[in-house]
């Protein structure tokens, strides 16, 4: 949870950019408003009280280093337990199931150092701890006006400050969040030993689109403040991770067969003691649908938001199961994330209980070896990575592996995601600075995925040469994303790598050591090919329902239309392959043959011939 919750009211600001004064001007009057010489004897504040988020509620305590900035807190909010905190050096978090990470990319570490000093009061303490200080302006929001003046401390993001005019009281920091903008609102200002200091925070956070949605809503409320209490270098360690997870025989390693279908990884596994089918995808978190959820006899609690690479945002709720067994590992008391996955079966063409996710791959030692389709789990203290393997650091940023590389001589920053079909999907800011619509000829926007929130639309195009530590691939068959919404809009990242490049490799995570490794396999220089259609279909019985036809595309000279129903594709019955094997059909067929589609469009029954394109060139080219 955020650790200061705020309120964002959707309302006109009316913005005069004219000066309001001195910036250190406004910083000392909140200080005089505030408590004035008494803050210079502060040095450590702790605070007691209750938080709420998601219709749940429970208790929160915080501890601050207020010279340095240093902090940690813990929350246990309904039936889940956490703590996030700020070393001085490290952010860590500890999730409700006990999972510890250390968040070490960039944007967790800006983030981290940002809020150490506004903890610590930075801005009346410039040259202790020094920033970037913009000239104040005035701003008019419901009525109210406030000197408003963005900081950017050495090393972390902008924070802009918000102080009442009539106060002269901080009333809000506000603070990037990926593509979103974090909002928390200070209020109940009460005086503890001769200082002001607030009571109750309210955290919002607003999308690129200006929509701010309840279900994230959290609200911190303080009972006691204590101030210069003791404090040591173990209050804001990085803790230890808790036990509850084992490999259940004596080896301490497990291998597990898996299906591979549209690049996605799907194994058997039980919850409680009940058969189980799950995606493995190293870009979420443990999670199982509300139907499966109800199959095992859990039952969900809160209603947060989840997202994902769609544009909306669906109910998220959390449940306790008893234990969760791949293979021969097994996690005990895990906490999943129920959410409503949508139409994934038909997009899939496969039903899953869920996802196994984070949680997972931070117990054990994992290898997926593509080739083979088998995932060994080992206990971190017998893993040992795949003989040969190119060793890639990673960095860890809300639970995802974050790695470096170039494409095409760019800087590149990515995620991996085995719970991505794509090969290579460059998020929207990376593509814009750069122009790569026009640097990379892409073919027109088309839906290109699905997942949490609806279907992700992107440009396809042909890359030429991605390089990961000493790996290259070329080649590469990518899409970029070019909308303001979505999962691929983070500023911080570049792209997501994910499946389609993954399966060309034997690949191993040991994420106590932060390092993924990889070793090519047999299809490593086997061509990317992408789809030869123009269609985007879904499962429907007996038949493929037509939902999107890409621009430009074969489907489209032919003719076909959202709404279609194709029977049969080739002379052949839709039934007589899977979903994937169809979309691999229409992806490995030479460009120009004829194949004829019968479908139904308003319940009759049509026929057309469709002549597959090459929608991006087969190969690269400058």
């Amino acid at each position: 949870m955020p650790r200061h919750p705020v309120l964002c009211v959707l309302c006109l600001l009316i913005a005069a950019n004219v000066h309001a004064g001195d910036a250190h001007a406004v910083f000392a009057r909140a200080k005089a408003a505030s408590g004035g010489p008494n803050w210079d004897t502060v040095t450590s504040w702790r605070g007691d009280g209750s938080a709420s988020t998601g219709s749940m509620n429970g208790s929160f305590q915080i501890v601050v280093d207020a010279r340095a900035g240093r902090s940690a807190d813990h929350y246990a909010i309904g039936s889940v337990q956490g703590a996030d905190g700020f070393d001085g050096a490290h952010a860590w978090q500890r999730d409700p199931g006990g999972e510890v990470a250390v968040l070490d990319a960039p944007a967790a570490l800006r983030r981290a150092r940002s809020q150490a000093w506004l903890d610590a009061h930075g801005y009346w303490h410039p040259t202790a701890l020094p920033a970037q200080v913009g000239a104040p302006t005035t701003k008019t929001l419901d009525g109210k006006r406030y000197a408003v003046i963005v900081a950017t401390p050495v090393g972390g993001d902008p924070i802009t400050l918000w102080f009442d005019a009539d106060s002269g009281l901080l009333a809000r920091a506000q603070a990037p969040r990926g593509s979103s903008v974090a909002t928390t609102v200070y209020s109940d200002y009460r005086v503890v030993d001769g200082v002001r200091v607030p009571f109750e925070m309210n955290v919002d956070v607003t999308d690129a689109a200006g929509r701010t949605d309840p279900r994230d809503h959290a609200q911190v409320r303080l009972d006691r403040v204590a101030l210069n209490v003791a404090v040591a270098d173990a209050d804001f360690a990085v803790p230890a991770m808790t036990p509850g997870a084992h490999i259940d025989n004596p080896t301490g390693i497990t291998t597990i067969p898996f299906d591979l279908v549209n690049n996605h990884i799907y194994v058997d596994g039980s919850v409680d003691g009940k058969p189980a089918h799950f995606l493995v995808d190293t870009g979420g978190t443990n999670l199982l649908t509300p139907a499966a959820a109800a199959k095992f006899g859990l039952r969900g609690e809160g209603k947060l938001a989840g997202r994902g690479v769609g544009d909306k945002a669906v109910d998220l709720s959390l449940a306790h199961a008893r234990q969760v067994r791949v293979g021969d590992a097994v996690l005990d008391q895990p906490v999943f994330y129920v959410i409503d996955l949508g139409q994934l079966p038909q997009v899939e063409g496969v039903t899953a209980d869920g996802l196994v996710g984070y949680e997972m791959f931070r117990r054990f030692g994992v290898e997926i070896d593509y080739a083979k389709h088998r995932l060994v789990l080992s206990d971190p203290a017998k893993f040992v990575p795949p003989q040969g393997a190119v060793a890639v650091p990673f960095e860890l940023d809300e639970r995802i592996p974050i790695v470096t590389g170039t494409l095409d001589g760019l800087p590149m920053r990515m995620s991996v995601d085995t719970g991505s079909r794509s090969s290579l999907t460059l998020h929207s800011p990376f593509v814009r600075a750069h122009d790569l619509i026009a640097r990379y000829h892409a073919a027109p926007e088309s839906v290109n995925g699905w997942g949490v929130g609806g279907a992700a639309r992107s440009r396809p195009a042909r890359f030429g040469t991605l390089t990961i530590g000493d790996v290259r691939i070329d080649g590469v068959a990518g899409d970029m994303t070019i909308g303001n919404t979505g999962g691929f809009t983070d500023p911080n990242l570049t792209g997501n790598l994910g499946g389609g490049v993954l399966k060309r490799f034997d690949v191993a995570f040991d994420y106590a050591h932060q390092t993924m490794y990889l070793k090519p396999n047999a299809s490593a220089d086997a061509p990317d090919v992408f789809d030869r259609s123009g269609l985007w279909l879904l499962t429907d019985g007996d038949a493929l329902d037509v939902v999107d036809v890409a621009q430009n595309s074969a489907a489209q000279q032919a003719g076909m239309k959202v709404g279609d129903r194709i029977v049969s594709i080739g002379g052949k019955p839709v039934g007589a392959h899977t979903l994937a094997d169809w979309r691999q059909i229409l992806c490995v067929t030479p460009a120009r043959t004829r194949l004829a589609l019968d479908y139904l469009r308003g319940g009759k029954q049509q026929s057309v011939a469709l002549v597959l394109a090459d929608r991006i060139p087969a190969t690269f080219t400058q």
